[in-house]
C-alpha cells in the first residue's frame, strides 16, 4: 500500500449536547492544530503503529503503567506486555527504553529466520531486546528461556508484546515459568488523557479514605473539552483518542477490518469471517449485559457452542471482558451468567452506525455503552494498585442488581452506573439490596458513578462521583 500525506484543518464547530463539562485550559483541543495523518489507496486510513499515531498528533501520553513496567524490568529477566491492537504497547516500550534493540515480528514472514533458527537470531539481538507481537514467532520463547538459564535468570533481558491473550500466555507460560513477567496495557483512562499518570487516580484514594475523597473537592477532567458523548464515540485507543473527529470512522473502519482478517484470523479457527464479523457486531450491541450463548448464536445461526468459542476468541484478543455473577457459592457462581462488556466503546459506536458524538444523545445504548466505559476506567485503575483484585457483577431473582463490585483485601466495593445529572436516593436501590442480602460481608461504602460535577453523598454510605474524576 503506497500512503499519502495530507493536512487537515481545524474541524468545523459540531452542536455539542447539553451534557458538557467545563474544558481544564491546561489541556488544548485537538481541533486546534493541523493533523498529519497517512492515507492508503482506496483512501482507507492507514494507522497500524501505535508509534505514528503518537507523534502524528504532537504529544506523547505519559501511561499510568510506566513505572510497573521500569519496576518489573528491573527484578525480572523478561516482561510481556499485552493488551489490545494499537493500545499503546510498542509506544510505551519505545518511550521507556528508546535506545533498545527493536524486531517486530509479521504473521505472514518469518523476519530474520526468527521461527525457523530462533537460537541464531537471539545471538544476533543480544539483550536488552524488545520483541514486537511475540505471537507471531512463539518458537523464540524457547529459546529466550535457554538465553535466560545462561545467563543466571539475570533481570532486564527480553521486553515482549502481543495482542493475542492466549498464545502469548501459553508460550510464555510453558517456556518461561518463573522467569517472566506480565503486564496488560489498555486504552487511555481519563488519569491519562489529564496528563495526570504519575499522581494517585481516584480509584485508590476512594478505597482508602471514601469520606476524605468526597470532602476534597477532586478534580474533573473534560479530554480535550470534549463531552461525555464524545468520550464515548471516540473510544480510549491511541489512535482514536487523539485524531480529528472527522477521521475517526475511518480509524475504527482499518480497524474492525485489521481485527477480523488478521488477529481473530490468526487466534483461532473460524470457517465463516462473514459471519464472525455480525457476531462482533452483536457482541457490541448486547454490551453490559449478562452474557447468553445460545441467544448470541440464535441470533446469527450459529450453535452454541460456537458462540463460547467465538467470544473466548474475543476475550483472547482483548476485545471482550466478563464480570463474574457475585456469590460466595463457587457452584452457584459458575452456573449463574457473567456480565460482557466490548473492550472499547468507540468500537460499538462504529458497529451501531454512529457517525458523530451528538448521535449517541437518546440513543438505546447510550446507557450500556455508558456503563461500558466505566466499567473498563475502573479495571484501568485497579491495575494500578498493588496487590490483586477481583470484579463481579450482582443481581437478585427479585431484579435488584449491582453493576459492578470490586473485592480487595476481603473487602466489597459495589459501584452503580447512571446516565444521569441528578442522582437520586432511587438509584442506590440496587446497592441497598446488595447490602441487605449479604450481612457477613465486609461490604464499603458504594458508590454511584453519574454526571454530576462534584462528589457529594445520596445516602450515610453512597456517594455520587463525577464520571470523569482524576
Amino acid at each position: 500500500m503506497i500512503a499519502r500525506q495530507i493536512r487537515r484543518g481545524p474541524l468545523a464547530r459540531h452542536s455539542e449536547p447539553k451534557w458538557r463539562l467545563p474544558l481544564d485550559r491546561r489541556h488544548p483541543t485537538d481541533d486546534t492544530q493541523p493533523k498529519r495523518v497517512f492515507v492508503g489507496s482506496g483512501g482507507i486510513l492507514s494507522l497500524q503503529n501505535d508509534d505514528v499515531i503518537i507523534k502524528m498528533s504532537g504529544m506523547y501520553k505519559a501511561r499510568c503503567a510506566t513505572k510497573k513496567l521500569r519496576n518489573l524490568f528491573a527484578s525480572f529477566p523478561a516482561v510481556v506486555v499485552s493488551g489490545a491492537r494499537q493500545v499503546g504497547k510498542t509506544t510505551l516500550l519505545r518511550h521507556s527504553f528508546p535506545d533498545y534493540d527493536y524486531v517486530v515480528f509479521d504473521p505472514s514472514i518469518d523476519v530474520e529466520n526468527a521461527r525457523a533458527e530462533p537460537d541464531l537470531f537471539l545471538k544476533n539481538h543480544p539483550p536488552p531486546l524488545v520483541l514486537d507481537e511475540i505471537q507471531y514467532a512463539p518458537e523464540v520463547a524457547a529459546a529466550i528461556k535457554r538465553r535466560v538459564d545462561e545467563a543466571d535468570a539475570r533481570p532486564g533481558m527480553y521486553l515482549l508484546t502481543g495482542s493475542q491473550q492466549w498464545q502469548v500466555m501459553r508460550a510464555m507460560a510453558e517456556s518461561l515459568a518463573g522467569r517472566a513477567a506480565f503486564l496488560d496495557l489498555y486504552g487511555f483512562s481519563l488519569q491519562e488523557l489529564a496528563d495526570e499518570a504519575d499522581v494517585p487516580g481516584w480509584l485508590a484514594r476512594w478505597l482508602a479514605d471514601a469520606d476524605g475523597l468526597v470532602a476534597s473537592s477532586p478534580r474533573t477532567h473534560a479530554p480535550f473539552g470534549r463531552t461525555v458523548w464524545e468520550w464515548l464515540w471516540r473510544g480510549t485507543l491511541p489512535g482514536a483518542a487523539l485524531l480529528s473527529r472527522d477521521l475517526v470512522p475511518d480509524f475504527w473502519t482499518g480497524y474492525h477490518r485489521t481485527y477480523i482478517e488478521r488477529d481473530a484470523r490468526s487466534a483461532g479457527s473460524v470457517d465463516d469471517w462473514q459471519r464472525f464479523g455480525m457476531f462482533l457486531r452483536l457482541a457490541s450491541a448486547l454490551t453490559a449485559q449478562e452474557v447468553n450463548a445460545s441467544q448470541l448464536g440464535r441470533d446469527i445461526g450459529i450453535t452454541p457452542q460456537t458462540a463460547r468459542r467465538w467470544l473466548a476468541i474475543l476475550s483472547g484478543t482483548f476485545q471482550w471482558f466478563e464480570h463474574p455473577a457475585f456469590d460466595r457459592n463457587p457452584v452457584k457462581r459458575v452456573s449463574r451468567k457473567p456480565k460482557g462488556y466490548l473492550a472499547d466503546t468507540g468500537l460499538a459506536c462504529f458497529h451501531a452506525h454512529l457517525s458523530a458524538p451528538k448521535a449517541l444523545g437518546g440513543h438505546p445504548l447510550a446507557g450500556a455503552l455508558f456503563e461500558t466505559a466505566m466499567a473498563s476506567e475502573i479495571r484501568k485503575g485497579a491495575a494500578s494498585l498493588q496487590g490483586g483484585t477481583s470484579f463481579w457483577h450482582w443481581r437478585a431473582a427479585g431484579g435488584a442488581e449491582v453493576d459492578l463490585i470490586l473485592e480487595r483485601d476481603g473487602q466489597l466495593y459495589p459501584f452503580e452506573v447512571k446516565l444521569t445529572t441528578k442522582p437520586s436516593r432511587r438509584d442506590t436501590t440496587g446497592l441497598l439490596a446488595f447490602r441487605e442480602a449479604h450481612p457477613q460481608e465486609r461490604i464499603a461504602m458504594g458508590a454511584v458513578l453519574c454526571g454530576v460535577d462534584r462528589p457529594f453523598w445520596i445516602t450515610e454510605d453512597v456517594a455520587a462521583l463525577p464520571w470523569n474524576l482524576i
